[in-house]
């Protein structure tokens, strides 16, 4: 525990504070433990870290948080129970979580099987084993068990080639369900099994425990079928609709014969109208039905009746629509949203007993990181719909040219809290990108809705994360989410005095793409007028709800205590939507006076080292709560007001300006002055080696050893590798011949500072082939990768599988420039000199001399064919502008040859180009210049 005197000094302190402060008042008849004490004091001091309290008479498993927690609850502790609790969180990464309660826990089952639980859905735990098999977790030998649905798809087949495709399960307790013993009921857990984008299927396992081993049980839907015989790439699967169980199903009487409309003129399967089987999830209707919805892009999200006791869909039979016009499929059952290949999955549909309405929540777009997932709601009076959005509109999308991006409430895209200069907290700001695939729980006990969803964060590639919000019900029926993750947040009474303020906020529109909507500045003055970036109103109806309206359009929502994790404490927000569809956010800021906050961002401004400057400096012009920040350059031919730099010539002297910060808000200013050193352009400051290919292997820089060639995988040294020299881009290239490749010498990078560049010539392409490769060990590395999973050159990591797409994949046949840079954490991938990709959090591979480095091969993957030219490593940060100018070095004449296919887009069930060149268009609005 700590010293005596500092124990003494703490115990004194929180005996003159907590009386003032109000964290916390003890109910002396039934007195706190010792480890309630450290949790109070914890609070006061703001102590992060839980071990540093230590007491005898505690339990190894006890927490100090658990144990307040109980406290409150029994009610032996005051002033915790509004959320003035610093939350104590842990992450798991589940995509497409799917919720249920057993008991005390709660559980998300989520793609690539995995799941997680949790007592108090803040802090989770990983159960699975992922596909591991024999010995799976949840399904036991998932070959053997799941064998009659990977007959059709998601086992060693197309895309999913060399191994599974297990995706987005649902899992339901249904009391009904009659076991092969005959006992009643069972954890159900229908899973899908994909191998392309249409040709899937829905099957269903059975337990008694929710934690698995699951049974199986049925395939209950197939999708992706030809009217003859086909197969895909990669693929021994005849897709004939006579593959499927569909003969068994017209023989029993259950469907009319097949349905010709399920087929395109040429024989294949209808996507467009019909889905593609996957993301099915299960409900209760207030009359005790049990149903599933299913679904992604293609035809549309369908629902199917099921009966309860045997799990089996009650397929229509016959073909027909609904009263207002919608597809009835005797197989598919009932289109209840999207359609015409357009976005959409993952749906989920729960009942509301204090509305009567049916809720569907839909995402739209692509889950990647640039896609532009986000969440839709509508609600229907009728379990079979029509489902519509808060302006009355049709889940169901009418025609080819009907547009999603304005049909349903956007409950969630892309966004991001910024900090401003002058605001303390996380430097990257608070949000997410791609947030969707949701489920959604209401707990009975605590009164609450919650949502579940995984999601990807700025700047930090295609690691994605679980996270849980709450919910409220706003006055028209609709629910709206909270700004912040759950952290025992209740909806209260709101005084109307403590409502007035400055806030961050954030509307998250309609549309969607890549972009990320970043909050701007707003005050909710006491007159209940907003001004500040937007102009409006609020007011405060009842106890929270909440009436917010900007520029024109009225928004309802609610005022709920949050915590915003900027700010590392709770604070007011808001949430509400509008009859658009569209969801705002405020977290109410700290109160802070001008003349405050231009201190602050006197003391937070800075332009990093200016002893050394090589490229353009990018100068803010605005600091926190809107303070302007006005540059003044003492030498304009230097450095300019606006940054820009006219370096020396090399071997000239370096020159020297001071630019002048002048910021101001309000009747108060400050000045801060910085001395910019602007020194000439040089290609070999922190060059630690340079492989030009001359005819040989050497590093140029004489600091490293020759290059060996290997064969086809890194250590296969000295065998039948063969690296040949022929004309690159200045002088000579290596050419590797796809069998081949050179492994450097050991400790070409230590630290987590460095920059590399090459250039680098594909004459094919093959999925994961290395460019540049390094590591520390076979889990822990990175790969320059000209074509990568998602057929994008990417900087690719398997530390925590980062990955640093460009958002396109460069061309065969064709020299390319491609450059790195990492520095503490941050990451910049360049290609031909321009910036493809900017994040954080990359890995620090390289902590010692003892890294593996090699060109063209790894341990696993086919070597890399082509020629490659120029290799600099450096243990610098290199600038845009040097990278700019690497990029210009080369001095090869543009080859000639037969014309190629430069794209390629089919607009099959997404906007990707299949040629793999250029990234994936973005939907807009009906104009142009409409985002």
């Amino acid at each position: 525990m700590k010293s005596l005197k500092r124990g003494l000094t703490l115990l004194l302190l929180v005996a003159l504070l907590i009386p003032a402060t109000g964290y916390a008042q003890e109910n002396t008849a039934s007195g706190i433990t010792r480890v309630e004490f450290a949790a109070w004091i914890n609070q006061v001091f703001q102590y992060i870290n839980e071990g540093e309290w230590n007491f005898r008479d505690q339990d190894v498993n006890e927490s100090p948080l658990s144990e307040l927690r109980k406290a409150v609850a029994a009610g032996n502790m005051q002033g915790y129970g509004d959320g003035t609790l610093r939350p104590y969180q842990t992450n798991v990464s589940v995509h497409d979580p799917s919720v249920i309660k057993d008991a005390s826990t709660y559980y998300v089952f989520g793609s690539h099987i995995d799941a997680a639980k949790s007592a108090d859905l803040q802090n989770w735990t990983k159960f699975t084993n992922g596909y591991t098999t024999p010995g799976n977790v949840i399904y036991g030998d998932l070959s053997e068990n799941l064998a009659d649905s990977f007959k059709w798809a998601g086992e060693d087949d197309a895309d999913s080639k060399g191994g599974y495709a297990v995706w987005a399960p649902d899992v339901i307790w249904n009391k009904y369900y009659k076991n092969p013993d005959g006992t009643t009921g069972a954890f159900m857990q229908y899973y899908s099994a994909s191998s392309t984008y249409i040709r899937s299927a829905i099957g269903f396992a059975v337990s008694r425990n929710i934690e698995g081993p699951y049974l199986y049980g049925d395939t209950v839907v197939f999708s992706g079928f030809t009217l003859h015989d086909a197969r895909d790439d990669n693929s021994t699967v005849n897709k004939k609709w006579t593959q499927t169980h569909l003969p068994e199903l017209i023989e029993a009487g259950l469907l009319n014969g097949e349905n010709p409309e399920w087929f395109k003129s040429t024989g294949e399967y209808n996507n467009t109208i019909y889905p593609n089987a996957i993301d099915a999830t299960l409900f209760f209707d207030k009359e005790g039905k049990l149903w599933m919805t299913y679904g992604s892009w293609s035809g549309g999200i369908f629902l199917l009746e099921l009966d309860p006791e045997t799990g089996l869909p009650k397929y229509p039979g016959q073909d027909g629509v609904t009263e207002d016009g919608r597809l009835i499929d005797r197989y598919f059952g009932v289109k209840i949203a999207g359609g015409f290949t357009k976005s959409g999955e993952g749906p989920y549909i729960f009942y509301d007993p204090s509305t009567d309405y049916y809720y569907l929540n839909v995402t739209y777009g692509w889950l990647g990181a640039d896609g532009g997932y986000n969440m839709r709601q509508f609600r229907a009076s009728s379990p079979t719909g029509p489902y519509l959005d808060a302006s009355g509109q049709n889940a169901v999308l009418t025609d080819q040219n009907t547009a999603n991006d304005l049909i349903g409430i956007k409950m969630m895209g892309n966004f991001l809290f910024k900090q401003e200069i002058g605001e303390t907290g996380p430097e990257d700001g608070y949000g997410y990108v791609s947030p969707g695939h949701n489920s959604v729980f209401y707990d009975e006990a605590a009164g609450k809705y919650f949502l579940l969803f995984h999601t990807r964060f700025p700047e930090r590639g295609e690691a994605h994360e679980l996270r849980v919000h709450q919910m409220f019900m706003n006055k028209d029926g609709w629910l709206v989410t909270a700004p912040g993750r759950y952290s025992g947040e209740t909806a209260a009474a709101v005084k109307e005095a403590s409502i007035s303020g400055d806030y961050k906020f954030v509307n998250h529109g309609l549309s969607y793409s890549g972009a990320v909507t970043e909050s701007v500045s707003i005050t909710l003055e006491k007159d209940k007028k907003i001004t500040g970036d937007l102009e409006g109103s609020w007011s405060l109806e009842g106890g929270y709800d909440a009436e917010i309206v900007v520029n024109g359009e009225a928004y309802h929502g609610v005022f709920v205590q949050g915590w915003d994790p900027l700010q590392q404490q709770n604070t007011l927000t808001f949430t509400a939507v509008s009859a658009k569809g569209e969801t705002i956010w405020g977290i109410k800021q700290p109160d802070i006076t001008d003349q405050q906050a231009v201190r602050a961002v006197e003391q937070a401004l800075s332009l990093g080292d200016t002893s050394r400057v090589t490229d353009h400096l990018q100068l803010p012009v605005k600091g926190v709560r809107g303070t302007k920040i006005e540059w003044v350059s003492s030498d304009p031919s230097v450095i300019s007001d606006t940054g820009v730099i006219s370096p020396p010539d090399p071997g000239e002297e370096p020159l020297i300006a001071e630019l002048t910060a002048v910021i101001t808000k309000g009747a108060f200013s400050a000045a801060k002055k910085f001395q910019v050193r602007v020194i000439p352009l040089d290609l070999n400051e922190g060059l630690v080696a340079h492989y030009a290919f001359e005819g040989d292997l050497s590093d140029s820089t004489d600091n490293y050893e020759h290059g060996k060639v290997t064969g086809p995988l890194i250590d296969e040294q000295n065998g039948n590798g063969n690296i040949a020299f022929s004309k690159g881009v200045t002088g000579n290239a290596a050419v590797f011949d796809g069998e081949s490749g050179i492994r450097l010498p050991d400790g070409l990078i230590s630290g987590n500072e460095y920059s590399v560049s090459l250039w680098v010539y594909p004459k094919e392409h093959n999925q994961f082939s290395t460019t540049f490769f390094g590591a520390q060990s076979k889990s822990s590395w990175i790969s320059l990768v000209p074509d990568s999973w998602n057929n994008h050159t990417m900087l690719w990591s398997g530390e925590a599988w980062y990955d640093g797409s460009t958002g396109s994949r460069i061309r065969t046949k064709d020299w390319h420039h491609l450059a790195f840079i990492v520095n503490e954490g941050s990451v910049k991938v360049f290609v031909n000199g321009e910036q493809k990709y900017t994040g954080k959090g990359f890995p620090d591979i390289f902590k010692d001399q003892s890294g593996i480095f090699t060109l063209g091969v790894n341990w696993w993957d086919h070597p890399f064919e082509g020629k490659m030219d120029e290799l600099r490593i450096y243990n610098t940060s290199l600038t845009d502008a040097l990278v700019k100018r690497l990029s210009q070095e080369a001095s090869f004449e543009e080859e000639e040859g037969k014309a190629e296919l430069a794209a390629k887009f089919l607009f099959e069930h997404d906007l990707a180009d299949h040629a793999g060149n250029f990234g994936s268009g973005e939907i807009i609005g009906s104009q142009l210049a409409s985002p």
